[in-house]
């Protein structure tokens, strides 16, 4: 396969340090949220948020080159309906990328205890604008909603993700259509 037909470097970057830190990030999330309250699970959790921001930042920069950069094409041995779902299942991964970090950070403005976030515990990532000025009762009802959203959109991605690994895996392996080169960092041939 040649040059042409693969992403460029900066794509496969974004895409598996996206990839890896919202599977860990989904997992983290959740074991997290079972721990009994205490000082270290906050600390946990501006962790938590702070890798979140981070994923959103390089999810916008990924979108942003996406935009600007051509992608390879789909081997031609994919048939017309696998290429549309596969451009689906992107395109519905960048929304999610986006949105599932937006929510968690609309979720932390809304809440009523009003905790900081600590970027890192560098400094104080500020919290979206009017959303903590707003009055207790209405904070409560956003907080849930948009917790409800954040924590929905990790099963979405989940499956999406199963979609996508399990698409990939039949093209390379049963179709024998040399799909995986486009994004894996490492080149390997079939031969």
């Amino acid at each position: 396969m040649t040059g042409t037909r693969r992403y460029n470097a900066v794509a496969m970057t974004l895409h598996w340090l996206i990839a890896i830190a919202i599977i860990g990030m989904i997992f983290f999330g959740w074991w997290a949220g079972d721990l009994p309250n205490s000082t270290q699970k906050l600390n946990y959790f501006q962790i938590h948020k702070s890798v979140g921001l981070t994923i959103l930042v390089l999810s916008v920069a990924r979108l942003i080159w996406r935009l600007t950069h051509k992608t390879p094409p789909y081997p031609e041995q994919m048939k017309a309906w696998e290429k549309t779902a596969a451009t689906a299942v992107h395109w519905a991964f960048y929304v999610l990328i986006i949105a599932m970090p937006l929510a968690g950070w609309l979720m932390v403005s809304s809440s009523p205890l009003g905790i900081p976030t600590r970027f890192f515990f560098l400094f104080e990532w500020p919290h979206l604008p009017i959303l903590p000025g707003l009055p207790r009762d209405t904070k409560e009802t956003l907080d849930a909603v948009f917790e409800n959203v954040h924590s929905k959109m990790a099963w979405v991605i989940l499956a999406l993700l199963a979609l996508h690994v399990g698409a990939a895996l039949k093209h390379q392996f049963v179709e024998r259509i040399d799909l995986l080169q486009r994004m894996i960092p490492i080149p390997f041939s079939k031969k």
